[in-house]
């Protein structure tokens, strides 16, 4: 074989690596969603090479932002609520009476992710449009720059700032019809300020709906089912998981390493696992054998460094039963195929056990980030189906 030949076929091998995702059989196969893939993939080999060269770590990913574009049917902006960054999308058509609102914040493992991003601007211009909703997209500073607390923080600034009724009034939204939602580590920030808010004496509006969209929800046990079945799938895979998590709290890769392994949480913490022990809180059907196994109890040294990952606001899983019975009407979207399915089922457990009313949505051809697939560039069936059904869950709840 001659060195053109040798270099072809390993040109040809690396593009098939990037390329090829397997995928479960049930889920839409789609050339777009792998490609999607790919892109991520390389995204996540780059990073750390683009970090030691002092780029930020998912630069690439810059290339999904777009303007905040007004139309004939929305008027969007890009402002600050008490020096945090939002975008807010406000319907152009007059309304006679106060509208509805929907506070949402965007997912990304607290490293990635912007309200700017064209899939988020997107859902903002469809919850205008199948709502007559003001929607409040809000942004926070990422990881590894800013670590936990500053995320939770970020959120918690923009939605108190949002939730007083000076501002209510500037945009026309009913008090009484507000929901704090979002997706994935969106999802645990919407979790966490929405139990804040509970005992905030300084916030008199109260939150209608909470809605957490395949939320990630515990630090502790790296070892649940979903987490198992799910480790290897390219939309979010467990060491992607893991990573996000670690870096959320720090960029020592001890934690980091220990997450791996399950073994981070110190043998005075270990009361905390009756929270999420799955054994008990999960369905039967999404044990389907799976055995569980005590974790490993790792060096108290850790926990003291980097006590976030034990903090309810990171582990909103973690909050004790008096904590959550004040919440309101929560709806859980959960998806077969993601590492993250068994937080939101264990929450779901948890909330209905404090008297919560929980509504849950199981997406079964679902995998993580599918909310992201619905706009018109990828047009994924599945995706637009389950925007369309959460959607009109909104109209009819909201």
């Amino acid at each position: 074989m001659g060195s053109k030949s040798l270099w072809l076929l390993l040109a040809g091998v690396l593009l098939a690596y990037c390329l090829y995702t397997p995928l479960p059989d049930n889920i839409e196969p789609s050339w777009k969603l792998m490609l999607t893939c790919a892109f991520l993939r390389i995204q996540t080999h780059l990073a750390p090479l683009l970090e030691m060269l002092g780029f930020r770590p998912f630069l690439l990913l810059d290339v999904l932002e777009v303007p905040p574009t007004s139309d004939e049917n929305v008027t969007v902006t890009d402002t600050l609520f008490n020096n945090i960054p939002v975008r807010v999308f406000v319907p152009k058509q007059k309304s006679s009476t106060l509208r509805r609102a929907v506070f949402y914040i965007h997912g990304g493992g607290w490293a990635i992710g912007s309200a700017a991003w064209a899939p988020y601007d997107d859902l903002g211009r469809q919850m205008v449009e199948n709502l007559d909703a003001v929607v409040i997209s809000s942004n926070y500073r990422l990881s590894p720059q800013y670590h936990f607390p500053t995320q939770f923080e970020d959120v918690y600034d923009a939605l108190r700032w949002f939730l007083r009724k000076k501002v209510l009034a500037e945009y026309g939204v009913d008090p009484a019809r507000i929901c704090v939602a979002g997706d994935s580590a969106g999802g645990n920030l919407a979790a966490a300020v929405n139990q804040k808010l509970l005992d905030d004496p300084e916030v008199t509006i109260k939150v209608k709906i909470q809605s957490l969209i395949y939320p990630a929800l515990q630090a502790l046990d790296m070892d649940l089912p979903s987490y198992r079945e799910n480790a290897h799938l390219p939309f979010l895979t467990k060491h992607q998981m893991i990573l996000f998590w670690s870096r959320y709290f720090t960029s020592d890769k001890v934690l980091e390493e220990a997450m791996v392994a399950n073994q981070h949480t110190p043998v005075d913490s270990s009361h905390l696992f009756k929270f999420l022990n799955w054994s008990t809180l999960l369905p039967e059907r999404f044990i389907k054998g799976h055995v569980y196994r005590n974790s490993i109890h790792g060096p108290s040294d850790l926990a003291k460094k980097y006590p976030g990952f034990l903090d309810v606001r990171a582990s909103p899983l973690l909050a004790e039963d008096s904590m959550l019975k004040g919440l309101p009407l929560t709806h859980i979207l959960t998806c077969q195929y993601d590492v993250l399915r068994d937080d939101g089922l264990l929450y779901i457990s948890r909330l209905r056990a404090a008297g919560v009313q929980v509504v849950h949505e199981h997406v079964e051809d679902g995998f993580h980030a599918i909310l992201l697939y619905s706009s018109s560039v990828m047009n994924l069936k599945a995706s637009l189906r389950v925007v369309n059904k959460y959607l009109k869950w909104l109209k009819e709840n909201l």
